[in-house]
């Protein structure tokens, strides 16, 4: 493809709440045994984009370490390749990411360098499959200066956390308000964007002069008049994990047939990196119903309508229902989880509750496994 990528996967989320304290949105993990950011990378390589930049900052730890080795989403050609930047100290800068805006200037070198004519910006946070190609084929065929990626959402739900816009019937955005108080319109732009690479840089570069920071602010709404920007709607599944709610939610999509099918068993595929460890272990005494119970796990208490991740320990007599169980979570005999979301690394005492009664708690226990 005649495109590079670009992953913005630095910002700092407040909407995840504890969730994000110890890493990055795009560090995320999903369904089971995937994170957020290999649903971008898979988008990637499989629309033949062989080049890739993931900008990085806050908590950068694990997502860091989850790109380590670029072969896991074939990145890992003599051509191209996959590529981790976080920001530098220079003589002549010493800020971190100001915005995203910011984080493609301070990384503009990669663009310079770079000879392919289009380039496709997209950001870690958000669920979906889709074929650049094709979007790219629509920026070509309507000679944009830019293409939006969006979405209609359904009526009634909330939408004024994403950037909406109203399009005229020529599909060019008319109008465009980033996370309003009160939408006027229910397509949403999906953080997905297509714009030529020499004018990308000479836009970066002016706002740069202007210190101006944002993307979305100081190139879409700025320029929206000026330039040639359009809408490209997409109907299959995408959704965007930002918020507690909306990350529950995702993950609980994932126990509906249609959806694991649409992800899992229908071409192309999602790509992560692959942990070497055993399949999961049931005991006897142990049920599970309508759940998604990943690699490694030892499973001896009740599982219903749940996603429990890699290495988790439920033990004897323990009922979860309506819950996420994070990565490497003990949990002791005779205890009942309920509409929660447990943290990974957490240690759950014998004989404990917590219920989410008024929507979804978030569980933080760093309780020492020994002392049990």
């Amino acid at each position: 493809m005649k495109a590079i990528g670009i992953i913005l996967a630095g910002g700092n989320n407040h909407g995840l709440g504890a969730l994000s304290e110890k890493r990055a949105v795009g560090a995320m993990p999903v369904a089971g045994s995937y994170r957020a950011i290999d649903f971008c990378l898979s988008n990637m390589t499989n629309s033949k984009i062989q080049k890739v930049g993931v900008l990085t900052q806050y908590n950068a730890g694990s997502l860091n370490k989850h790109l380590s080795s670029a072969k896991w989403w074939n990145f890992g050609r003599k051509q191209g390749g996959l590529y981790v930047f976080t920001p530098t100290i220079t003589a002549d800068n010493g800020f971190w990411y100001r915005g995203t805006a910011d984080a493609i200037y301070q990384n503009l070198e990669f663009l310079k360098d770079s000879h392919e004519p289009y380039v496709i910006i997209a950001s870690a946070d958000c669920i979906y499959k889709l074929d650049y190609n094709k979007v790219l084929e629509y920026h070509i065929a309507k000679k944009a200066d830019i293409t939006v990626v969006c979405k209609e959402m359904p009526k009634g739900e909330n939408v004024e956390r994403f950037g909406i816009m109203k399009m005229n019937e020529d599909y060019r955005i008319e109008e465009f308000e980033e996370k309003p108080l009160v939408a006027k319109s229910n397509t949403i732009s999906c953080g997905i964007y297509i714009i030529r690479r020499h004018q990308l840089i000479d836009m970066i570069e002016r706002c740069a002069k202007e210190e101006r920071y944002d993307f979305v602010r100081d190139i879409l709404i700025r320029y929206k008049d000026v330039k040639h920007i359009y809408g490209y709607k997409i109907k299959d599944y995408w959704s965007n994990i930002s918020t507690v709610e909306a990350y529950y939610q995702t993950n609980m999509d994932f126990l509906k047939p249609e959806v694991r099918d649409y992800f899992f068993r229908q071409y192309p595929e999602v790509y992560s990196k692959v942990a070497d460890i055993p399949p999961a272990k049931y005991n006897v005494g142990a049920k599970v119903r309508n759940s998604l119970v990943a690699s490694g796990c030892i499973i001896n208490g009740e599982v219903e309508n749940s996603v429990v991740f890699r290495e988790a320990y439920i033990g004897n007599n323990c009922v979860i229902k309506n819950s996420i169980i994070l990565n490497d979570v003990y949990i002791g005999d005779n205890t009942h989880i309920e509409n929660c979301i447990v943290e990974s690394r957490g240690t759950m005492r014998a004989n404990s509750e917590y219920i989410g009664e008024n929507g979804i708690r978030v569980v933080v226990e760093k309780n020492e496994r020994y002392v049990l």
